[in-house]
């Protein structure tokens, strides 16, 4: 296999890891969101404090989305990756939408995304990511209503 025959190929299998979650968040599977992040994910996410370390810390995150929604949908568009040998980066554009659990329906508000991936034991796993929302100075407060 060439190197760009190889690279081509970890490519496919992120964008795959990618699509498990989007796939594990609209079906709610926790266990499933879990794989493919690295034990130790550092991730930036929207919900305070700043940091979250480890895979637990991650999990509580996505299982309050799961609190909140009663039907859930992840959308990842745009993603644009970068891949090494054993180390790659994406970014791309994310929206959580659908029913609140008091019944009413949200087209949720887009979000940046940057991952962080590592290549271990041959399978990619997110080893760090972050979530933000762009910010009005003046105000400063999240810009909520941006749509890519």
């Amino acid at each position: 296999m060439t190197l760009s025959t190889h690279r081509e190929a970890d490519e496919i299998e992120i964008r795959q890891q990618i699509d498990a979650i989007v796939g594990a968040v609209g079906s709610k599977d926790l266990e499933g969101l879990k794989r493919v992040y690295t034990p130790e994910i550092v991730s930036f996410d929207i919900d305070p404090p700043l940091q979250h370390l480890g895979i637990e810390a991650k999990a509580r995150n996505w299982a309050n989305v799961f609190t909140v929604f009663e039907t859930v949908t992840y959308q990842v568009r745009d993603l644009t990756l970068t891949v090494g040998e054993d180390v790659a980066f994406g970014h791309a554009f994310a929206r959580l939408s659908g029913t609140l659990r008091n019944g009413t329906a949200t087209d949720g508000m887009w979000v940046r995304v940057t991952y962080g991936l590592r290549k271990i034991d041959s399978t990619w796993l997110i080893a760090h990511d972050q979530v933000s929302v762009p910010l009005d100075i003046a105000s400063g407060k999240g810009v909520t209503d941006l749509h890519p």
